[in-house]
């Protein structure tokens, strides 16, 4: 939201503060902020959640940062409102963190430019839940900081030479009036030229807004900087030019005459332009309005690297909304204590002056936080609303929204966008300058909410909604990319556009397309004024005589009876989703079981992510539910979603190619047999080119019963169809493509004194071909001579397709089999292809002896993923045992094998695992910067760890880290036992 003022910091920041002062809540009898600083009452007792510590967070980063780091503490402790620790980093002198809890302020010795730190956060978290012991004197390095606070603010202020504050308005007056005096002149000869020759270029505005600048007038310097992003791309780029040269042109008028007009009006036309005040002098010059504030919304945007956080509130006793604006150079932290959104203080706030009040700073704090569940609002509807901004807009022609609450809306479609409509259709339109507030419409679901945001002239920016007594944040990003609403209304100056791009020295303007209201009140010395001017007053006329309009009603959405997510749960897998979380499977494996739904909040996420993510489209589909489903038909990005169901039919008949894949899918698993029909049916007739992927959804549960099909698909003319058909007949040892296949290999190979022989054919005749045995799909990975070995690919195919009991028939047992001397030039390929019968044969017997053979016989150059398949075909405890018989020395072993088994991982194994770690850890200790021991060189597994451990696991980290010397490790074991850690919370949120 804008209002006047909003252009720069309060006196500008010139770099980064030394002692940055944040808010939380307070459970205090009496708190009052003092400049920078809030000073508390020494009985105060402090009431901290992680909701409040959160809402300080500069962005979700740091949030995410400071989650992973609450196990990285050492020496922490509180006294009074001192707050310290030291938190290990990847240097060998851990980062000393301050809080001062009286502000609270913040100092780390981290190079981090953000405010609060993740260190600050983290240490603000760890005491939220209470694990921070309470000492009896600060720690010396927050001792010393502490006195250095105390003593600057101990300091007395220098005071004021006599005169100069006076001498220095002047000053500054003179050097704007100047200032705006050319600007008007700049203004008139952009309209006299012709805005279709004149040079609108972001240099060209550039230059003039930087000399508003140097005239002090950074307001102006602000919209003018705005205006290349507003007209980018846009067609009606005229009309937003003319209204903000419109704009300015009155205020260079009012300024002008600023003695000449009301106290009131004429502070509101000096911060406008950007004349200064600071908000000690607003704090002791106007007067206290006591209230029980409410806060509805806050945003943060940025301009230039000054970050600025707009915090709405709006008082329950008296009705009058605030905004309490505060400002950051360079990164968006923030000085001040903030409620969050959905809390209610009672407080003091002392408005800027103006026609409007409407920018405030916060008093007095008489009372703590406390969450409110309804909003009071005398007149709440559109009409009411739409009434309050025409007054608003009347008071105060510069402002380019005002706030608005509308109670018993539904985000309704229409042709030209979407509405907030009441039940009887009244409606308002919503801002097309910002994205689509799904959130909102998916939150809503064709029922009535309540709905605040900022009324402009392009519509209503929705902020905030509350739904059941709880304020859900809606706002969306700005297509514009500039932090204020425009002021334009394209229809308005439909009649003044042509004169304005021809130029007043071509063309004259024409009162009679101009309302009635204006041209009596126009008045202008030339004619590029007279059309600034008429633009102007006509925009003002059609702002602030806006009807509202008619929407037809949503038909809403079904109710879903589930029961909803527990709140903790739905917050967690928002987090998990946004950083993409590989915990998100144990989550959904956790979480499905209990057939819970979303929150109506979250439905828009869900579909985004199901959207993008294929894996996780069936159990997100199933979060969103009913309410999902009804928002999904709404967005042509994700109606989509929609064709996917398992039961319809009309996918498999009419679907693109990736839906019609899903939908066979889904009916393999629930009936083998309808799918192999439905394939049947229409093989004929199948593209070409999808054969192949559709022929290989048999491989799910392939049986007897699919050989005609797999049989006739050998007869293709495509190679990879072939080659899909070969292979998943390899999974039937009993069909006829097996026996040929025994036919083959028992003329083809011979066994003779323990030997294996192979006599292959030069040439393959046709019924060889047919079976897949010449077909070339991929690079051969056999060589010979500096060339392909075809022979030895051909004699690894039909090794893998022969049923693994034709060996045992020829000697006895897979291990004899497998002990056969073989000569150098098959080995690999008949090792290969053996391992390859045993996984298409799903045969542990085969699979033992042949583990065996490939690990202890580096000479094959087996491919790591055939080993790690077989690997997976053991019997669980020989999986288990061999991976505990691994020393540190096999960890690249242990990497590859550890993802064969099912989640969690045995707990001895995860032990074990801990004291290979361990080990290396203590190398690491001893021989610091030797290569291969550092924790970034098991980074993968320490990954599969954090997300396979069993979560009690947990104990024998924390043991890992305390006895990791290497300050590296240590940091890694303590960021394993906090994943660990997470991982209980996440599961016991969901039990």
């Amino acid at each position: 939201m804008s209002e006047p003022g909003d252009g720069r910091p309060d006196g500008g920041v010139d770099g980064r503060p030394r002692d940055v002062v944040g808010g939380l809540g307070y459970k205090s009898g009496g708190t009052e902020r003092t400049g920078e600083h809030v000073t508390t009452s020494p009985a105060a007792t402090y009431a901290v959640t992680a909701d409040n510590v959160l809402a300080l967070a500069p962005d979700a980063a740091s949030v995410s940062a400071a989650r992973k780091l609450t196990a990285a503490w050492l020496g922490t402790g509180v006294h009074g409102s001192a707050l310290w620790g030291q938190c290990k980093g990847s240097g060998a002198k851990p980062y000393q963190t301050i809080v001062d809890l009286s502000g609270p302020a913040y100092r780390c010795s981290c190079p981090s430019r953000k405010f609060p730190c993740k260190h600050a956060l983290s240490l603000l978290l760890l005491w939220s839940q209470g694990t921070v012991a309470a000492s009896d004197a600060p720690a010396d390095f927050a001792a010393e900081w502490l006195a250095g606070r105390a003593a600057r603010a101990a300091k007395p202020a220098e005071p004021a030479t006599p005169g100069t504050k006076q001498s220095t308005v002047d000053q500054r007056r003179a050097r704007v009036t100047t200032g705006l005096d050319d600007l008007d002149v700049w203004l008139g000869d952009q309209i006299r030229t012709g805005l279709a020759q004149a040079d609108h270029s972001a240099a060209a505005l550039d230059a003039v807004a930087a000399r508003m600048v140097d005239s002090q007038a950074p307001g102006v310097a602000a919209a003018l900087r705005q205006l290349p992003r507003r007209t980018l791309g846009v067609e009606q780029w005229p009309a937003i030019l003319l209204s903000e040269y419109a704009r300015l042109h009155l205020l260079i008028g009012a300024h002008r005459r600023l003695d000449d007009l009301p106290p009131a009006l004429a502070a509101g036309v000096r911060a406008h332009i950007g004349y200064p005040a600071k908000a000690d002098e607003v704090r002791g010059g106007e007067p206290a309005i006591r209230d029980r504030w409410m806060v509805l919304g806050v945003r943060i945007t940025e301009e230039e690297r000054v970050f600025t956080r707009r915090t709405l509130l709006l008082g329950r006793d008296t009705q009058r909304w605030a905004h309490i604006l505060d400002h950051s150079f360079g990164s968006a932290s923030f000085a001040g204590e903030l409620p969050i959104p959905g809390t209610m203080v009672e407080a003091d706030l002392h408005y800027y002056p103006g026609a409007m009040p409407l920018r405030a700073v916060w008093g007095v704090r008489h009372g703590e936080p406390e969450p409110f569940t309804t909003i009071i609002s005398e007149s709440a509807s559109i009409a009411g609303q739409l009434d309050a901004h025409a007054r608003a807009l009347g008071a105060d022609p510069w402002l380019r929204g005002w706030p608005m609450l509308l109670a018993e809306v539904v985000p309704s479609p229409g042709t030209a966008g979407w509405y907030l409509a009441e039940p009887d259709g009244t409606a308002v339109p919503i801002a097309a300058t910002a994205e689509v507030p799904w959130q909102l419409i998916g939150l809503s679901g064709g029922h009535p909410l309540t709905v605040i945001g900022e009324w402009t002239a392009a519509g209503l920016v929705p902020v905030s909604a509350l739904v059941a007594g709880e304020l859900v944040g809606v706002e969306t990003e700005s297509l514009l990319g500039v932090p204020t609403p425009g002021t334009a209304v394209p229809a308005s100056s439909e009649p003044i556009v042509p004169v304005a791009l021809l130029g007043t020295a071509r063309r004259t303007l024409d009162p009679g397309g101009l309302a009635e209201a204006v041209t009596s009140a126009a008045r202008a010395d030339t004619p590029e004024h007279a059309v600034l001017g008429a633009v102007a007053l006509q925009e003002l006329y059609h702002r602030g005589g806006v009807p509202p309009v008619r929407a037809e009603l949503p038909v809403p959405a079904a109710d879903d009876d589930r029961a909803p997510l527990p709140r903790a749960a739905a917050q967690r897998l928002h987090h998990l989703l946004a950083d993409g979380s590989p915990m998100l499977a144990e989550w959904f494996e956790a979480a499905l079981p209990g057939d819970r739904r979303a929150p109506d909040a979250l439905c828009a996420t869900l579909l985004e992510t199901a959207r993008s993510q294929a894996a996780l489209r069936v159990p997100l589909m199933r979060l969103a539910g009913a309410r999902g489903r009804w928002l999904a038909a709404l967005h042509p990005r994700w109606r989509p979603l929609l064709r996917t169901g398992d039961d319809d039919p009309q996918v498999w008949t009419h679907g693109r190619p990736a839906e019609r894949r899903s939908w066979l899918e889904a009916l393999r698993a629930r009936d083998a047999e309808a799918a192999r029909q439905a394939l049947a049916e229409t093989w004929s007739r199948e593209p070409a080119r999808g054969r192949a992927e559709l022929l290989a959804v048999l491989a799910a549960g392939v049986g007897p019963e699919d050989e005609p099909l797999l049989e006739s698909a050998l007869d293709d003319a495509r190679p990879d169809v072939r080659r899909t058909a070969a292979d998943l007949l390899a999974h039937l040892p009993d069909s006829a493509f097996a026996e040929r296949m025994r036919e083959r290999a028992g003329r083809w190979l011979t066994v003779r004194s323990g030997r294996l022989e192979a006599h292959l054919p030069h040439d393959l005749d046709d019924a060889a071909r047919r079976d897949g045995l010449a077909d070339r799909l991929d690079p051969v990975a056999y060589r010979r001579d500096g060339g392909a070995d075809v022979d030895a690919e051909r004699l690894r195919r039909l090794i893998a397709a022969t049923p693994l009991r034709h060996w045992e028939q020829l000697c006895g047992s897979a291990e004899a089999a497998t002990a056969l001397g073989l000569p150098d030039d098959i080995l690999g390929p008949v090792a290969a292809g053996w391992a390859e019968a045993a996984l298409a044969q799903d045969d542990s017997r085969w699979a033992i002896p042949l583990f065996e053979v490939l690990t202890t016989t580096p000479t094959l150059g087996a491919d790591p993923r055939l080993r790690q398949r077989l690997f997976a075909l053991l019997p669980i405890d020989r999986r288990v045992r061999y991976l505990c018989g691994l020393d540190s020395s096999w960890l690249a072993e242990l990497e590859l094998l550890v993802s064969a088994l099912p989640r969690p991982w045995p707990q001895p194994l995860a032990e074990h695992l801990v004291r290979l770690l361990l080990d290396r850890a203590h190398l690491a200790a001893a021989r610091p910067g030797a290569a291969g021991l550092s924790p970034a060189s098991y980074r993968t597994l320490l990954r599969s760890a954090a997300i396979n451990f069993p979560v009690h696991a947990v104990a024998a980290v924390t043991v890992a880290a305390r006895r990791s010397a290497d300050p590296y490790w240590q940091s890694a074991f303590d960021r394993l036992a906090d994943d660990l850690t997470q991982r209980t919370l996440m599961l016991e949120e969901l039990a």
